[in-house]
């Protein structure tokens, strides 16, 4: 299966998610972090790097509750950052491709 390539918007995104993730973090180990979510240490690497832009939804969601993160917490950061970037280069903020 050949996975089409990601937009700048996606890695961007997957950027914003995996330095939301190593903040919280912070001091703790990758590998004790990772353990907690039921996870490799590596693919954790890869997501706060932000190789992994789109990792699954019970990943996040292992991550987050071992991190003591609330999914609400990430998306509106996420949103925000989001936002903030879309009013840099001109964007309604909010305003969804194709919506009417």
């Amino acid at each position: 299966m050949v996975r089409t390539a990601l937009t700048t918007a996606e890695r961007a995104r997957g950027e914003r998610l995996g330095a939301l993730l190593r903040r919280a973090r912070g001091e703790r180990s990758i590998v004790a972090v990772a353990a907690g979510a039921g996870v490799s240490a590596e693919t954790l690497r890869k997501i706060e790097t932000g190789r992994i832009p789109t990792p699954a939804f019970f990943t996040v969601v292992a991550l987050a509750t071992t991190l003591g993160v609330s999914l609400d917490v990430l998306v509106d950061a996420c949103a925000a950052e989001a936002e903030s970037a879309s009013e840099r280069d001109g964007r309604v903020p909010g305003a969804r491709v194709g919506a009417a």
